[in-house]
C-alpha cells in the first residue's frame, strides 16, 4: 500500500491524459471533506465541508479546507458536486464562493436547498444544477453520473466521474440499509453496472471500516423511541443533528402516537426542517408543531423539544441547557435523548453534557444505554459487498481518521484488490491515475484554516498555542520604568497575574530580584528595551516555574522615561 510521509515533494506536472486527485480535507479526520479532481487543465470539486473544533482549539468556530492549492486557479473550476447536505460536506461552500461566486453547484434538491439557505446568510446567490439518481451531466471536462445512496439524510448521491483517464466512483457518505425509512436504498444495481464497465478508482467512505457486520436498519430506532416516550412522565428533550431529517421524522411520529406537541429549538434546526417539510422530505402530522416561544403554554407531559447539540457543541442548545444557561430547563423526571453516535474527538464534550443533565436530575438516554441511533456509514460487511460488486482496479479510502482509512484499505485487499492498488493518502497528498494505475506522486501544503468570529485564516497555530497557555497556565504582566540617561530603575516593577489560585501578594517576593536584574543590566550598558524585557521575562518565568510549577504567558513592559 502507498503511505504518505513527510518526505513527499511537490508533484510533477500532470501527464497528458492523466487524472489528478487531491484531498484538501476529510482524509485523516472526520470532517471538512473536499476533493479536487484535475483533468486536461480543468478542475472539479467534490464536496466542501467544515470540521468542528476540539478542546485544544479554543475560540475557533469552524475549520475549513485549505483552498490555497486552487486559489490561483479558481477560473479553471467547472463545478462543485455536493454529495449530500451535512455540514461536513457543504459547510465551507460560502467561504469557497467568496473566491468566485459563479461556480456551478451540482447536487440533489434537498442538498441544494440546504446550501442555498446557508448562502443566503452570506448574501451569495449561487448558480445551481439540481440532479437526481440515474442522471448524467457533462460538467466541463467531466462526465458525472449520479447514483442513489442511503445515508442519515435524504437525497444523498454517489458520483461516477468519467474522463479520458478512466472512471472514478466517489461514494460520498453512504450505508446499505435495506429497509430505509424513505424506501430509497443504495443502488447496488447501478454499482454493478459501473463495475461491469470498469471502475478505475473507487473513493469509498471509511468511517465504519473498523466495525464488523452491517449497520442496524433505521426502522429499529422507531420502536425504541416509542418505548422511551411511553415511559416518560414529563418533558422530553431530543438532541440530534439539525439536518437529520429521518430522526426528526421518527420523533414526530412517536410524539404524535403519544399525544405530544413538538417544538423545534435552534435556528439551524428550524431552518432545515422547514425546508425538508416544504419539499416533502419531512411529513409533519397536522397540529403537532408548536412555536418554541410558546412552550410554557404546553403541559410538561405533552411536550417534546427537538434541539441541536448532540455532539456537545458548547454553544448548541443542549449544552446550554445542561449548563443552566438556556431559557429551557430540565429537572427531575424529565427525559433527554441523545439521538446520535459519537463523532471521534467529541467524546469528552458529550460526556460533560450527559453529566450536566444527570446532575440536574434528568434521565439521559443515549447510544451507550439504548438503541436510539444508528450510524449513517457502511460497516465492514457492507464495504466488502461493494468491493465484490465493483471489482475496482484501484481503491482510495476517504472520509475518516487514519485508522479508518487503513482498516478500509485492508478490507479492499481481503476482497482481492492488489495491495499496490490501494492508495492510502491524507490531506494534501497528490494521487495520479495514469494508464489505469493510481499512485502517490507528491504532496501540496494543506493546513487547517480557522474561522474565528469574522476572521478567516488569520488565526495561526502559534496563536492557538498562546490561547491554550492562557487557558491552562494563566497570565502575568510586569511593568517597569527606567531612565536610559543615568541607567537607573525609576520605579519598582509592578506585577499583575490572572488565572492563578495564589494571591497577588505571593508575586511581591520576586520584585526585588527583577529590580536587581534590571539594575545589573543597565550598569552593564544595556539600554535596549526589548533586551530588558527579555531579562524580566526570564527572571519571572524561572521563579514561577520553580516556585509555582507553572508556565504562564508573561508580558513584560519596559518604558523609558
Amino acid at each position: 500500500m502507498s503511505h504518505p510521509h513527510p518526505e513527499l515533494t511537490l508533484p510533477p506536472a500532470l501527464a497528458k491524459g492523466a487524472l489528478r486527485i487531491v484531498a484538501l480535507g476529510g482524509l485523516g479526520e472526520v470532517g471538512r471533506n473536499m476533493a479536487v479532481l484535475e483533468y486536461d487543465g480543468r478542475l472539479l470539486i467534490i464536496d466542501c465541508g467544515v470540521l468542528f473544533p476540539e478542546d485544544h482549539q479554543p475560540g475557533v468556530d469552524l475549520i475549513l479546507p485549505d483552498f490555497e492549492y486552487i486559489k490561483d486557479r479558481m477560473h479553471l473550476v467547472d463545478g462543485i458536486v455536493l454529495t449530500h447536505g451535512h455540514e461536513d460536506h457543504i459547510g465551507a461552500v460560502p467561504y469557497l464562493l467568496r473566491l468566485r461566486s459563479d461556480i456551478p453547484l451540482i447536487g440533489s434538491q434537498l442538498t441544494l436547498a440546504f446550501v442555498e439557505a446557508k448562502l443566503k446568510e452570506h448574501r451569495i446567490t449561487p448558480l445551481t444544477l439540481a440532479v437526481k439518481e440515474g442522471q448524467t451531466e457533462q460538467i466541463g471536462a467531466f462526465s458525472c453520473e449520479f447514483v442513489a445512496v442511503n445515508h442519515s439524510i435524504p437525497d444523498a448521491l454517489a458520483v461516477a466521474v468519467t474522463t479520458g483517464a478512466g472512471t472514478v466512483l466517489h461514494t460520498g457518505d453512504f450505508k446499505m440499509d435495506q429497509l430505509p425509512l424513505d424506501g430509497r436504498i443504495t443502488d447496488l444495481r447501478a454499482f454493478a453496472r459501473l463495475g461491469e464497465k470498469g471502475v478505475d478508482l473507487f473513493m469509498v467512505d471509511s468511517t465504519n471500516a473498523e466495525v464488523p457486520g452491517f449497520v442496524t436498519p433505521e426502522r429499529e430506532i422507531g420502536p425504541v423511541l416509542d418505548a422511551v416516550f411511553a415511559e416518560s412522565s414529563r418533558r422530553i428533550v431530543v438532541a440530534s443533528f439539525s439536518s437529520h431529517v429521518h430522526r426528526v421524522q421518527q420523533v414526530l411520529d412517536a410524539a404524535h402516537a403519544h399525544g405530544r406537541k413538538v417544538a423545534l429549538v435552534g435556528r439551524s434546526m428550524v431552518r432545515n426542517m422547514t425546508i425538508a417539510a416544504d419539499l416533502g422530505y419531512l411529513k409533519v402530522p397536522p397540529g403537532i408543531l408548536v412555536d418554541a416561544k410558546r412552550i410554557d403554554d404546553v403541559r410538561d407531559d405533552e411536550l417534546v423539544l427537538m434541539c441541536t447539540g448532540s455532539q456537545g457543541e458548547p454553544m448548541a442548545a443542549l449544552s446550554r441547557i445542561a449548563n443552566n444557561d438556556h431559557k429551557i430547563s430540565v429537572g427531575p423526571r424529565d427525559t433527554v435523548i441523545l439521538a446520535s453516535s459519537l463523532i471521534p474527538g467529541n467524546e469528552n464534550a458529550v460526556f460533560r453534557v450527559i453529566n450536566g443533565l444527570t446532575r440536574l436530575g434528568a434521565r439521559v438516554v443515549h447510544s451507550g444505554n439504548a438503541k436510539v441511533h444508528v450510524s449513517g456509514h457502511a460497516s465492514a460487511g457492507e464495504l466488502l459487498y461493494c468491493y465484490n460488486i465493483l471489482r475496482p482496479k484501484n481503491v482510495m479510502p476517504v472520509h475518516g481518521e487514519v485508522r479508518h482509512l487503513v482498516a478500509n484499505g485492508a478490507l479492499a485487499v481481503k476482497s482481492g484488490v492488489p495491495a499496490d492498488r490501494v492508495v492510502l493518502a491524507e490531506d494534501g497528498v497528490v494521487v495520479d491515475l495514469v494508464d489505469g494505475k493510481a499512485s502517490v506522486v507528491g504532496a501540496v501544503p494543506c493546513g487547517y484554516v480557522y474561522v474565528d468570529g469574522s476572521s478567516v485564516g488569520s488565526i495561526t497555530e502559534a496563536e492557538l498555542k498562546d490561547r491554550r497557555i492562557l487557558g491552562d497556565e494563566g497570565f502575568i504582566s510586569i511593568f517597569a520604568v527606567i531612565s536610559s540617561a543615568d541607567g537607573t530603575v525609576l520605579a519598582p516593577p509592578q506585577i499583575q497575574a490572572r488565572g492563578f489560585a495564589e494571591d497577588d501578594a505571593v508575586f511581591r517576593t520576586i520584585l526585588p530580584e527583577v529590580t536587581s536584574a534590571l539594575e545589573d543590566a543597565l550598569r552593564g550598558g544595556a539600554v535596549d528595551t526589548h533586551q530588558l524585557q527579555q531579562i524580566m521575562r526570564r527572571v519571572v518565568g524561572r521563579w514561577v516555574s520553580n516556585r509555582l510549577k507553572r508556565r504562564p504567558m508573561i508580558l513584560p513592559v519596559v518604558v523609558e522615561a
